[in-house]
C-alpha cells in the first residue's frame, strides 16, 4: 500500500542468498524489511508450490508439549521477527493446511495472514491483492477420523473458506461436528488415511491453489516429505533449549515424526537464504531430489 508506514520491526540482516531462480518478488518496502527478496516460483505440474514454516529450538524440538504451552510461540518466545515473517509467509499462500490436532490445541487462533502480526494487516492485505490472491486463504484441515472441534474460532472467520480433508469413515463424524457451518467443503479419501497427493491435486485443479503453506505438525510434515510434496522449507532457529522428558514419558516432538527415511535416499535440502536478527536465524531452503 503506497505511502503506508512499514510494520514496527527492524530490518533483518541478510547473511546469505543463493536464490537466482525466476518468480514474482516482493515489493520494495517489504524487501527493505526482509533484507532482500523472496521470489515465488511457479507451481509444479498438477499441484501447488508447497512450503512449510517451523520454529525449532537449539536442540531440534518444535514444542514443549505441555498443557496450554504446546505452540511454537513458546519456542520462539513470541519474537517479533518470527511472528512478522510468519505473517508474510501466510500472506503469499492461497491456502493454509493444518491438522486437526493443531486445531484442537489452538481453538482461538485464526489462520489469517495477520493473526500473528496485526500491525501488518493493511500492508499484507495489499500484497495479496497485488498478487491476485483472495482476501483470505483457504483453510484446509486434515482429519482422517473426522474428529473435529466444532467450536474452533478458525472456522468462523468471516469470508474465509474452509475445506476438511478426511476419509470415508471420518466424513459422517466431520459433517456432524460442523453441521452448523455450511461454508465448509470436504475432500474424502477412500482409504484409511487422507491421500495427500490426491488432496493437493484437487486443491490445484478445483480450488485454484497455486501456493500452499503447510502449518501441520511434525507428522504432517513427515508425510508430505515422504510423498515428495514439499518444495520449500522456512525454519526459524530459536536460541532456547527445550530438552526432553526421560522415559517412560512421551518425548517432546522433533521437526519430523512418524516416518523414518532410509540412509540410502533421505530427503535433502538446499539452502537458499539465511537471515539473522539478534540470536535468531531465519533459513529458507528448497527440497531437492
Amino acid at each position: 500500500m503506497a505511502g503506508a508506514p512499514p510494520p514496527a520491526v527492524a530490518p533483518y540482516t541478510l547473511l546469505f542468498d543463493d536464490d537466482a531462480g525466476p518468480g514474482q518478488g516482493l515489493p520494495a518496502d517489504l524487501r527493505a524489511i526482509y533484507g532482500g527478496d523472496w521470489r515465488m516460483p511457479a507451481p509444479p505440474p498438477g499441484h501447488p508450490h508447497t512450503f512449510t514454516n517451523f520454529v525449532v529450538s537449539h536442540d531440534g524440538r518444535i514444542s514443549f508439549d505441555e498443557p496450554r504451552r504446546s505452540g511454537g510461540g513458546d519456542v520462539s518466545r513470541h519474537a517479533p521477527h518470527d511472528t512478522w515473517l510468519m505473517a508474510l509467509i501466510r500472506a503469499r499462500a492461497d491456502a493454509i493446511l493444518t491438522g486437526a490436532g493443531t486445531l484442537r490445541v489452538a481453538r482461538r487462533h485464526r489462520w489469517t495472514p495477520w493473526a500473528t502480526f496485526p500491525a501488518a494487516e493493511a500492508r499484507l492485505a495489499a500484497l495479496r491483492a497485488a498478487e491476485g490472491r483472495r482476501s483470505l486463504p483457504l483453510l484446509v484441515i486434515i482429519s482422517g477420523s473426522g474428529d473435529l472441534p466444532g467450536d474452533t474460532a478458525a472456522l468462523r472467520v468471516p469470508g474465509q473458506p474452509a475445506l476438511v480433508a478426511t476419509t470415508a469413515a471420518g466424513e459422517p463424524r466431520a459433517r456432524a461436528a460442523l453441521a452448523e457451518l455450511p461454508h465448509v467443503a470436504y475432500h474424502v479419501s477412500p482409504g484409511a488415511s487422507v491421500n495427500l497427493a490426491a488432496l493437493l491435486t484437487e486443491l490445484r485443479a478445483a480450488h485454484g491453489v497455486a501456493t500452499l503453506l503447510s502449518e501441520g505438525g511434525a507428522r504432517v510434515y513427515g508425510e508430505l516429505l515422504a510423498a515428495r510434496l514439499i518444495d520449500e522449507v522456512f525454519t526459524t532457529h530459536s536460541p532456547v533449549v527445550v530438552g526432553n522428558r526421560p522415559p517412560p514419558a512421551p518425548p517432546r516432538p522433533a521437526l519430523v515424526e512418524g516416518v523414518a527415511f532410509s540412509p540410502d535416499d533421505p530427503p535433502r535440502l538446499r539452502l537458499l537464504s539465511l537471515r539473522r536478527h539478534g540470536d535468531y536465524l531465519f533459513q529458507r531452503a528448497r527440497v531437492v531430489g
